[in-house]
């Protein structure tokens, strides 16, 4: 029937450590959307989120609070929130009845920030794999703070959580370096922005680390775990300024492409559009060029002189 709402529906499931940025990210993601025309629905999956700046659609503390949960089981909040989402998962048929009505909306999921649902825990990943049952097409997008940069132990150990979290929730992934307006705040980058986000040779890192006495002392686990990131050759990042319109932009380009939305019929497309997504002609050199200059300080030594000089100080 023409005026009958569409079976497949699209959106993306928020994820990241706390503090990331994922309540802030739906909110301003769904204010985008909806000036594009999209209808959105916002879904609120973390129990422990409370006084949401957004408008939800569907609650998950309707269903089940983690403060009750801990009162109950005697839990602290990590395994409340895990007993919180494998009962999600047992009663999944409650989703399903709040999100059947709001078919022809586009879905954003706010998850919890416990880092094992994403890495090990298979509860919330069988959320999502039940939810494909259901035909939502969904991206994961995994928030990461862009202030990590700063710091290479910290960025390496980022990398190697992506990783696990793109390889364990299976679903396609767009990895995002949020808070972008705030990256230098501890710190200044040793690299160009785009170094980051490509992650690109990652031995240049190794030395950084090699010049501090303490992660001399590990130089070998630290190459075993770079090798291990350069081998999947799966990880890299999209900057993110959530008041940055041009920014959002580019991360929903990025997660229309990685879940089809872009070549569906909800909303006017330009073969140009579709055919960029489809070869992959979309290149973010430009863009990210364009966010370094205005939010990382210049320095007046070139990266790779840079490089050079901390190569003779690395320690075997």
């Amino acid at each position: 029937m023409a005026g009958a709402a569409p079976t497949t529906a699209f959106g993306q499931v928020v994820i990241g450590p706390p503090g990331s940025g994922k309540t802030t990210y739906c909110l301003g993601m769904s204010e985008f959307l909806r000036a594009l025309g999209r209808r959105v629905a916002v879904v609120n999956l973390d129990p422990a989120n409370e006084g949401l700046p957004y408008e939800c659609a569907v609650d998950v503390g309707e269903l089940v609070g983690l403060a009750d949960v801990m009162d109950a089981l005697q839990l602290g909040p990590n395994g409340g929130l895990l007993y919180c989402m494998e009962y999600l998962e047992a009663n999944l048929d409650w989703l399903r009845s709040k999100l059947n009505p709001l078919r022809g909306h586009y879905f954003l999921f706010d998850c919890p920030g416990q880092v094992e649902l994403c890495t090990h825990h298979g509860a919330l990943r069988n959320i999502f794999a039940q939810m494909a049952q259901w035909d939502l097409r969904l991206t994961a997008v995994h928030l990461v703070d862009s202030h990590y940069c700063t710091d290479p132990a910290k960025f390496i150990s980022v990398l190697c959580t992506s990783l696990a979290t793109m390889l364990h929730v299976e679903l396609p992934h767009v990895n995002v370096l949020s808070k972008m307006d705030l990256i230098e705040h501890y710190g200044k980058l040793a690299f160009n922005l785009d170094y980051y986000t490509e992650v690109l040779d990652l031995s240049y890192l190794l030395d950084h680390l090699a010049t501090d006495p303490f992660f001399r002392h590990y130089r070998q686990l630290n190459e075993k775990l770079v090798q291990l990131i350069e081998d999947y050759s799966l990880v890299s990042f999209i900057p993110l300024n959530i008041q940055d319109k041009e920014s959002i932009q580019r991360v929903l380009q990025a997660v229309d492409k990685a879940n089809g939305y872009c070549f569906g019929v909800q909303e006017q497309r330009s073969l140009e559009a579709m055919m960029s997504a489809a070869v992959g002609a979309d290149f973010h050199f430009s863009s990210t060029l364009g966010l370094q200059e205005k939010y990382v300080t210049s320095t007046e030594q070139p990266v790779e002189q840079e490089a050079r000089q901390l190569l003779p100080q690395a320690g075997p």
